[in-house]
């Protein structure tokens, strides 16, 4: 598959691990990473004029400094027009908290909800959408 994923994890560990999976997958031909939801919107703003490079897929962790999952989505939302093409967002989190996955599922554009550690098998399934 030819897919961008874009990561955004305040976790470089995570951070890490994590693309070591996707490449081990062969899903992405290109990884991105942003530490926080506001880099992300800041990097995904500055990369809609290059549809080639814009992401297919986001990997989005709920608790993170500076704007965590759930304010990165609200300001998602706000911007998503400027964007060249439709983004499968996914949450990968460390909580398992119902209310993280019953609000996940109150965000149009949210398509699943996964627990940290994200397995090859996780990564499969999201490229599949």
């Amino acid at each position: 598959m030819n897919q961008i994923i874009c990561l955004i994890d305040d976790d470089p560990i995570y951070q890490t691990i994590t693309k070591k999976i996707i490449h081990k997958s062969e899903t992405a031909s290109k990884i991105l990473s942003f530490p926080n939801g506001a880099e992300a919107i800041d990097g995904l703003t500055r990369l809609a004029h290059h549809p080639e490079e814009f992401p297919d897929i986001i990997m989005l962790d709920i608790e993170m400094p500076v704007m965590d999952g759930w304010n990165f989505m609200e300001q998602f939302h706000k911007v998503k027009n400027l964007f060249p093409k439709e983004i499968s967002i996914y949450i990968v989190s460390s909580s398992i908290a119902c209310s993280d996955k019953e609000k996940s599922k109150s965000f149009n554009g949210i398509l699943g909800y996964f627990t940290k550690p994200v397995t090859l098998q996780n990564v499969l399934e999201i490229a599949k959408s």
